[in-house]
Parts: structure tokens; C-alpha cells; sequence
């Protein structure tokens, strides 16, 4: 620990410093540099609005509910991150790619890592509730080769805008999810329903706080993608509905002209079908990092 003159006499002009003077020295230096940059944007926020005792028990419970909100099934400072563009931010420092690849996005909280991995071709949609929607894709490289047995999985929302675990009681288990393996060319196809926009939930603290704040909780009509391929750079994205009206508003900021797509509807009588043609394009992972 450090002294100093500093050290007995902790003012409103001074806080981050003294803070800072306190963290050990380490040969790991990263967590107190972050630790001291972190307390000193805080204190300057609190320099500069200036709460009460009382405002500021306010900000503690609402961390609390954050925590008491947050289960197996719904990650509530997952989406307190994605709403303030956190979580967006993160990926556009750490996902920067060579023109042409497809950009990242964020994961988002309705990400399920034990869906049920799937033969080309079949259909995701467990209850059938909505417009058919059929997903042509295939998985590239920068080069224009296909990448033979990538691994994909997609998840979505329903046709009114609602996760599978956001309603265990009312969607079947792994509705609208899916595990899937590209072919020799790459290619893969699947079956599904046409994903509705939605409002982000705002039952929880984190969307109540911004509802009452009048920031858009909208989140643009999308399907969810993770790609990964050995000696490649995963693809965590989104694929958009080009006609959804909410585009330029993304709640969590992910969209991207990249990854706005036409839905085109297919002639033929009776209830609409739609398709969705996207391709896929992975950067070769750099020497000494993470596929």
C-alpha cells in the first residue's frame, strides 16, 4: 500500500487518486489500471451529477434487482450491457475484420448453449405457429471457398416477438433453435418462421429504468448466428429483415448494412412463404488468438 500526503485527506477534489495510491504494485498490472480508470469515471460521474444519499441507495438497489432478476434462464446485466452499447462497443474494439467478412454483433441474453444439433433441411419450428420462412445459406471464406462442416447455430424469436426461454410454458423446448453442419460446398439449409421485431422486456429493472428514461426499447425483426470453423474467427451476428420499420433504432446497436437482408416472399397460393438467402464469410484467425 501506498503513503503519502494524500493518503488522511480524502476529498471530493482528490477521491480517484487516493483510490488509485491504494492498489498494490503488480507485475500483472491490467486489473488495477482497470480498477483505478473504472473508480475514476465514476467518481467523476458522481462529481458531476451530484446525487443525494438518497439517489444513490437508489443506484444501489437498482444493481440489486438487476442480480435478483438475473437466473438460468434470463441474464439481466447481459442486457443491461447490451441497452447501453456495452457489450456493442466491446465487440467493435475486439472483432475487427478484413473487408468482406461478415462483422460480428452482440450474442444478446436468449442465447442457449444446448440446443440440439440438427440435419440440414430440417425444421426448427416445433409448434409451426406462423409464416414459413426458408434459410439458404452457406459458409465461405475471404477467398470465395466454401468451408466444409462448419458448425452453425441460429436461434430466434416467434412470430410475436418472443424467445423460447422468455415462455417455457407456452413454446416448446429449443423452439426456433438449432444446431447445424455446412456441407462439401458449405451450404446449409433449414426450415422456420418468419421472426417478428420486438420490444426489448422491460418487466425487469434494466428495461423499466430506460422506459421511464424514453430511450426505444425496439429490436429490428432478426435471426441470431454463431459460426465457428477451426483456424477461423467465430462469427457471433445477426441476419435483418430489410422491410422491419425499426432498422435505424436497434436497441443493442447491432445492425449493420452488412447483415440487412431482403425476405422475399414466394409465389403460391394460401399463407405467405418467405426465403432468406445469406452467405457467410470467416476471417482466418490471427496467429495467438482465440478462433
Amino acid at each position: 500500500m501506498s503513503s503519502g500526503p494524500l493518503a488522511l485527506n480524502f476529498s471530493e477534489a482528490n477521491s480517484s487518486e487516493i483510490f488509485a495510491q491504494r492498489l498494490p504494485q503488480s507485475n500483472d498490472k491490467r486489473l488495477p489500471q482497470a480498477l483505478a480508470a473504472v473508480v475514476m469515471h465514476l467518481h467523476q460521474v458522481i462529481r458531476e451529477l451530484r446525487p443525494t444519499p438518497a439517489d444513490w441507495r437508489n443506484v444501489i438497489a437498482f444493481l440489486t434487482d438487476v442480480g435478483h432478476a438475473s437466473d438460468e434462464r434470463r441474464q439481466e446485466w447481459v442486457l443491461l450491457s447490451d441497452l447501453f452499447g456495452a457489450s456493442a462497443l466491446v465487440e467493435e474494439i475486439n472483432s475487427r475484420r478484413p473487408k468482406g467478412a461478415t462483422p460480428n454483433t452482440v450474442r444478446g441474453p436468449f442465447f442457449r448453449a444446448d440446443a440440439p444439433e440438427l440435419p440440414s433441411g430440417s425444421d426448427i419450428s416445433l409448434d409451426g405457429i406462423g409464416e414459413r420462412l426458408e434459410v439458404f445459406a452457406c459458409v465461405r471464406d475471404l477467398d470465395g471457398h466454401p468451408i466444409a462442416a462448419a458448425e452453425v447455430i441460429t436461434w430466434q424469436a416467434n412470430a410475436e416477438g418472443f424467445y423460447e426461454n422468455q415462455q417455457p410454458d407456452l413454446q416448446p423446448e429449443f423452439n426456433l433453435r438449432g444446431i447445424f453442419r455446412a456441407d462439401e460446398e458449405g451450404g446449409f439449409c433449414y426450415r422456420t418462421v418468419k421472426p417478428s421485431g420486438y420490444r426489448v422486456p422491460d418487466d425487469g429493472p434494466v428495461g423499466k429504468l430506460l422506459r421511464q428514461a424514453g430511450y426505444p426499447l425496439c429490436r429490428p425483426a432478426h435471426l441470431h448466428f454463431i459460426v465457428r470453423a477451426p483456424g477461423f474467427e467465430t462469427i457471433t451476428t445477426h441476419v435483418y429483415d430489410a422491410s422491419d420499420p425499426h432498422l435505424g433504432e436497434d436497441a443493442i446497436f447491432g445492425v449493420k448494412e452488412a447483415l440487412v437482408r431482403e425476405f422475399k416472399r414466394l409465389d403460391g397460393k394460401g399463407a405467405p412463404v418467405w426465403r432468406l438467402d445469406f452467405t457467410f464469410v470467416m476471417a482466418r484467425a490471427r496467429q495467438g488468438a482465440d478462433a
